[in-house]
């Protein structure tokens, strides 16, 4: 099992919004929303795996790690009714895709040495509002199933994104816990920086940390702009340093503008490079740079670039 990205160590890169440039840019349709689709044919996967490359070759070029998410936020067992497939047939193919995983990363070792394979989990409802509200031991229950599938198959570790609210932080991360696997806890927040349910970043990572003995690896941030957390990540306190990732939006727009959407908006790569550069600033622990909806290869290259040049300066 390769190590986890660790504070003071090399900075580890990850792709960019994977539905969004497949549906917008690429013109396949992801039934629900469901990246899993892309692991349903071999030409399906032969895509995948293209898409996968040039963040690969990023990675090389400036000598960082990578954390390769499995195309799974959209396939826990709940959502095969709407996706179009039955339980078993969803498990059979969320099992393909970390397995393309563990090939990508054996395909790419030579130029790429610190690859991690994390097994996404998305929310069990909507990633943008509470809809399907569970206590921590439903959410448990609920998560097990998936992240048990992913021990399985020998993930390095669990990524929860878009998370929005405690609960189902709580109870992802204590299943992975009580099953073996490093989980990391990313959550979503509005255009004021708090959750959808008004709780700050600061109060839900303390909240998440003290209801599992600190269970989570680190924590994230992701399918957000930048400047609608910024000014939340000042000052000091123990909760900053459990920050390890962001994986920003690249529009500034609410999250009920982009589901309103009907074209992509793709911001400006460059400033939200140097809207990256300016969160190490804020976060000592910042060790995954990627990108969420409406970010692609450009937007993550802008931001590796930049990174490189701060560190040169």
């Amino acid at each position: 099992m390769n190590k986890l990205p660790q504070p003071n160590g090399p900075l580890y890169l990850a792709d960019g919004g994977l539905e969004t440039t497949l549906i917008f840019l690429d013109g396949i349709e992801l039934p629900a929303f469901s990246a899993i689709e892309m692991v349903s044919s071999e030409e399906k996967k032969l895509h995948l795996s293209a898409y996968f490359k040039p963040y690969f070759e990023l990675a090389a070029k400036h000598g960082t790690g990578f954390v390769l998410e499995s195309p799974t936020w959209r396939s826990s067992h709940g959502w095969a009714e709407e996706i179009g497939r039955t339980e078993a047939e969803l498990e059979q193919l969320s099992r393909e895709a970390v397995q393309l995983m563990h090939q990508l990363r054996k395909d790419n070792q030579s130029n790429v040495q610190n690859v991690i394979v994390s097994g996404c989990i998305g929310p069990r409802g909507d990633g943008y509002v509470v809809d399907q509200k569970m206590t921590a031991d439903e959410a448990q229950a609920y998560h097990g199933k998936q992240i048990s599938l992913f021990v399985d198959e020998a993930v390095d570790c669990v990524s929860a994104l878009t998370m929005t609210y405690a609960e189902e932080a709580i109870g992802i991360a204590r299943a992975a816990k009580a099953l073996g696997v490093p989980s990391i806890i990313s959550f979503t927040v509005e255009t004021d920086g708090c959750l959808v349910t008004g709780q700050t970043l600061e109060a839900v990572i303390k909240e998440v940390d003290e209801q599992t003995g600190g269970a989570p690896a680190y924590y994230m941030i992701n399918c957000a702009h930048p400047s609608h957390f910024v000014d939340k990540l000042v000052g000091q306190g123990d909760w900053l340093n459990r920050i390890g990732g962001i994986r920003a939006n690249a529009s500034r727009c609410s999250h009920e503008e982009l589901d309103n959407a009907e074209e992509l908006d793709i911001g400006n790569p460059v400033e939200l490079a140097e809207e990256y550069a300016a969160l190490l600033d804020c976060l000592p622990n910042l060790m995954v740079l990627g990108g969420c909806c409406g970010t692609d290869l450009r937007h993550i290259t802008a931001i590796a670039n930049q990174i490189s040049v701060s560190k040169a300066a």
